[in-house]
């Protein structure tokens, strides 16, 4: 049977990408694209699988040469410890600049007010918006994909900013045929998602692939953890648990990390990547359905904020 006939059945050609391959090479080309149209590009990385993947891409985008973004990560105050350590061994690992825009000193500054809920997920979009201004940061890159958040599923991979920071999903540009438009007015900027297309099982899937060292929350362990609205939290100085709260020692490991106050753990035996995957794969909540709070505030919570600035 000649190649044609093999493509023409639906049999994979010896030149046919596999689907792990063909999302990899997408995000590379946008690396590059973004490098190629913007002055001043910076990453959004906070330790989280999501944003360590996207670290993984640009550094291969890149190679030999070093990555030509810097780093930025909007640090609320309470976040997971060993999250915060990843980053840290990371950034120092491949000698990156990273930028912190602190929750916490804003609160301290007075421009920000702590919430009744404790949360401050929902705190992050002024140190965000306020940070990209003060750098100057044409283009942003955050690990954002399609399949967390109706209205993420929203967002094209290049998605422009107005000059607060803000989000109109009338002004979202065609790109046919993978053609980007980077062009912004001054003082707009563009965000920029390469892992669009990605779903969470393409994520660990990928992380298995490349051997991507992730911190230890994402694997089942021990913790004590007591339940809130249908998700298991973390006790922390955010203001958990409350009188009629009890704290439990249980098996879990997280889906995502963000605010202690509103990321919430999954029970789980997955001590391993096959685990992992084997579990995601079973799964018919995302991730965020299932244990992001902040993201249960309102019907449109994520929207409502991504239209203030938030990412």
């Amino acid at each position: 049977m000649t190649t044609a006939a093999k493509v023409h059945d639906g049999t994979a050609s010896p030149n046919t990408l596999s689907h792990l391959d063909a999302l990899e090479s997408e995000a590379v080309h946008i690396f590059r694209e973004v490098a190629g149209e913007f002055e001043n590009p910076v990453v959004l990385f906070s330790g989280g699988k999501d944003s360590i993947v996207m670290l993984h891409l640009a550094l291969k985008a890149f190679a030999p040469a070093r990555v030509p973004f810097s780093l930025l990560h909007v640090d609320t105050g309470h976040n997971f410890p060993e999250v915060l350590e990843c980053r840290d061994r990371t950034v120092e690992k491949h000698g990156l600049r990273l930028h912190v825009a602190s929750v916490q000193s804003h609160i301290d500054r007075g421009v920000l007010k702590e919430r009744a809920d404790g949360t401050r997920n929902p705190l992050q979009t002024l140190p965000l918006t306020e940070t990209i201004r003060a750098e100057r940061f044409d283009a942003v890159l955050g690990g954002g994909r399609r399949d967390e958040e109706k209205a993420r599923a929203k967002e094209r991979v290049f998605s422009l900013r107005d000059e607060f920071s803000q989000w109109d999903p009338r002004r979202q540009r065609p790109e046919l045929w993978n053609l980007y438009n980077g062009r912004h007015a001054p003082g707009e900027h563009v965000r920029v998602f390469p892992l669009s297309n990605w779903t969470e099982l393409d994520v660990w899937q990928y992380i298995a692939r490349e051997d991507i060292d992730l911190p230890q929350i994402y694997f089942a362990h021990e913790r004590e953890v007591f339940q809130r609205g249908g998700m298991w939290l973390t006790a922390g100085e955010w203001g958990g648990p409350k009188n009629d709260e009890t704290v439990e020692r249980r098996q879990v490991r997280y889906r995502t990390v963000g605010d202690m106050s509103c990321t919430g753990a999954v029970d789980s035996d997955a001590t391993t990547l096959d685990a992992v995957i084997a579990e995601i794969a079973a799964s018919r909540l995302t991730e965020r359905g299932a244990t992001r709070a902040d993201d249960k505030l309102s019907e449109t919570a994520m929207e409502d904020r991504k239209r203030d600035g938030y990412f």
